[in-house]
């Protein structure tokens, strides 16, 4: 049975009003029943199209060509998305090197896509946001009786002590009930996030149903699919309730010895949709690394390497070529910087932009379709080292034009969401040259840098904060001082640094704590790193020029 058509659903012919509509016009998109088609073709005949009553809106609605009067597109340009008739193409006004397309099968094609991106959104991402705003509204609902299990503690606490200190309870009463306030509306504010998501996801869901039913191809293949940006699951809000830690009763220092209440604390953790959770078996590290590929790239002083997939990796040196190679080392594409200047460093968008900062202009450049676009242009700072974080932003290394100052400052397309310059005491976390500050972020979203003038590795958390610093093993084989260049991070979130003097790899745990070496591999000079998606480990040789891919975990 048509999906689209069943017996609960009878539609009534649109010239007769009463009769049961068995056929369908798809010129005109009216209902009629078998009498009144004679009637309905009367006029214009030839452009009536008659089709079976489920079979509606089978026929595509192409859109008019903007050159040819009366012509309707069925191609697209692959590489500029532009719309051509049969004419464009006989006419050969339009590039012929480009690649055309049907817009029938982009049709087809994004139809299927709609389809399942609203599956996915009503089976997997819908349910688990009302699971969010259920939990939320529960933890509301028990506040009063977790706040009257406070209050009755302290109360017990307060009948042994005499009159002399009830204004100092009577402050803590008015301490409790700002902070259960406070705790309410931390709570209210990310149920009322959760339902408006909900809301324009319900929105959304509307959307997609109406393009489903559409026959219009413009909507259609101009749809962007919003499923990675609602996959990506808010941060749960854990607040803790507050503790009466009562002190035995001594006259003296009353109000010290009344005890205390905590503050109330909040953490954000991060929600892992299951959809996407990753594989929580844990790969641990082999006895002996071993090089399964090395990739003459043709550089000299080999600075960067990235990869966005297990297929191809792009890499970048002291001069201004950015080069592409697939995983057997063929060069599949290059790509010159617009000044004409090597590029400080190199990465790559999930989309497959590439994006490299060029430190004689103070700008950040996105090269997409072999188009370059300035993305970020600074004043009185240099950009120098680059990573795209797992949420698109954009982690920018950078150092002031005097050299005296470093910082990080994480953009959104060239708006700047965060700076972190600054511990807590006020003290530079960095060091203040235009040395190497290789940056890379881990799966817990710490952000880790290699500070090569300082010999150290300094990993913040999310929110800027130091997680710690680390400067090599407390007791190290090597001859010379640790020199830290390239970092990153695997999908077990350890850290991985290049020794650049000592011609080796440093591996951390996610605390920070030395597991191993990578120094069997004959690495000359290692510079660069990168892992793919599987895992595997892949280093620029600096004055080789040279990339190795290295197995590291069972």
């Amino acid at each position: 049975m048509d999906p689209d058509y069943s017996a609960q659903d009878v539609a009534r012919c649109d010239l007769c009003k009463t009769a049961i509509a068995q056929s369908y016009c798809d010129f005109c998109h009216a209902n009629i029943c078998t009498p009144c088609i004679g009637i309905h073709i009367s006029n214009e005949y030839d452009k009536h199209k008659i089709v079976a009553i489920h079979q509606r809106k089978s026929t595509l609605i192409y859109p008019k060509c903007e050159s040819h009067q009366n012509k309707t597109c069925e191609y697209q340009c692959k590489d500029c998305s532009s719309f051509l008739c049969s004419r464009c193409l006989a006419s050969k006004q339009h590039n012929q090197e480009h690649e055309f397309l049907e817009l029938e099968e982009v049709f087809i094609s994004k139809k299927e896509h709609i389809k399942k991106d609203t599956k996915e959104l009503e089976s997997q991402i819908l349910p688990v946001y009302e699971d969010i705003a259920s939990e939320l509204e529960m933890q509301i609902a028990s506040l009063d009786g977790e706040y009257k299990k406070l209050t009755t503690e302290m109360s017990k606490q307060r009948e042994d002590i005499n009159r002399e200190i009830d204004n100092a309870f009577d402050q803590m009463e008015k301490d409790i009930g700002e902070i259960k306030v406070k705790h309410h509306s931390i709570l209210q504010k990310h149920l009322d996030e959760i339902k408006q998501l909900q809301s324009f996801m319900q929105q959304t869901l509307l959307a997609l149903n109406e393009m489903e039913e559409s026959n219009e191809v413009c909507p259609t293949i101009h749809y962007s699919s919003k499923i990675e940006e609602f996959s990506k699951l808010p941060p749960k809000v854990n607040v803790s309730i507050p503790k009466f830690i009562p002190k035995q009763m001594e006259r003296e220092e009353l109000c010290s010895l009344i005890g205390k209440l905590t503050p109330l604390f909040t953490t954000l953790e991060e929600r892992v949709s299951t959809a996407n959770k990753p594989n929580t078996s844990v790969r641990e590290l082999l006895d002996e690394p071993e090089v399964l590929n090395t990739i003459n790239t043709g550089h000299k002083n080999l600075r960067s390497v990235t990869c966005l997939n297990e297929e191809q990796m792009w890499i970048s040196g002291n001069i201004a070529d950015i080069k592409c190679f697939n995983i057997q080392g063929v060069l599949q594409k290059t790509i010159k910087t617009k000044s004409g200047s090597w590029p400080n460093d190199i990465a790559v968008y999930r989309d497959g932009a590439l994006v490299y900062s060029d430190w004689t202009t103070s700008t950040v450049y996105k090269v997409k379709n072999d188009q370059s676009e300035e993305i970020i242009t600074l004043q009185g700072w240099i950009p120098y080292n680059l990573c795209v974080t797992s949420s698109g932003d954009l982690l920018v290394t950078m150092y002031s034009d005097d050299r005296t100052q470093s910082k990080v400052v994480r953009f959104s397309g060239s708006t700047v969401k965060q700076t972190i310059q600054f511990d807590e005491e006020g003290q530079p976390l960095y060091s203040g040259n235009s040395y190497i500050k290789y940056i890379s972020e881990n799966r817990n979203l710490d952000i880790c840098v290699a500070d090569f003038e300082a010999s150290a590795v300094v990993v913040v958390n999310q929110a800027g904060k130091l997680r710690l610093r680390y400067t090599g093993p407390s007791s190290s084989t090597k001859n010379k001082p640790f020199k830290p260049c390239g970092i990153t991070t695997d999908s077990e979130n350890r850290i991985l640094i290049a020794d650049f003097d000592n011609n080796c790899i440093h591996i951390l745990d996610t605390d920070g704590q030395f597991l191993r070496y990578i120094d069997n591999c004959d690495l000359k000079r290692p510079y660069g790193l990168c892992v793919d998606s599987n895992d595997s480990l892949f280093v620029c040789e600096f004055s080789k020029g040279d990339v190795k891919k290295i197995r590291y975990l069972k």
